[in-house]
């Protein structure tokens, strides 16, 4: 897509970042203390192994999207698996391509780390993110279970 650029997410995002993650979490009627944006943002930009890493989307210069992932071991593979935790799009710009970038920039990193799979869940109520991703993956008859302790 022209204007559409997709990278990494930088210490000097913090601003762009914090007002996506903002939104995310309201979509799903979320709020979260500061101490959590904190280890969140400073977690997505260490570059560490085994942490969570970041992708933003930026359409004519604007951030306009993120996606947080995350490489993990599996019982079932020797290789690490990817877990694709969140993914937000402005709602202006919905229907476009960004979330399908987003998501295929974390098929390129997953392929670039040598993992089998890359793997997310969404709520059943998100029919427009699921009209994407029913394009572009398999949806699995696994059904998430939790316990908040």
């Amino acid at each position: 897509m022209e204007g559409l650029v997709i990278r990494p997410v930088t210490q000097a995002d913090e601003p762009d970042w914090r007002r996506l993650w903002t939104d995310y979490l309201t979509f799903y009627e979320t709020t979260l203390p500061e101490e959590i944006y904190r280890s969140t943002f400073a977690r997505l930009t260490e570059g560490g192994a085994n942490e969570f890493a970041g992708l933003l989307a930026f359409h004519d210069g604007k951030p306009v999207g993120l996606a947080h992932y995350l490489f993990h071991r599996s019982c079932w593979t020797i290789n690490n698996v990817c877990y694709l935790q969140d993914l937000y799009t402005d709602p202006e710009v919905r229907g476009i391509g960004v979330g399908r970038a987003l998501i295929e920039a974390v098929y390129a990193k997953a392929a670039e780390a040598g993992t089998p799979e890359v793997h997310w869940m969404t709520q059943e109520f998100n029919a427009t993110a699921r009209r994407l991703y029913d394009r572009i993956a398999e949806k699995t008859p696994f059904i998430i279970y939790q316990k908040n302790l």
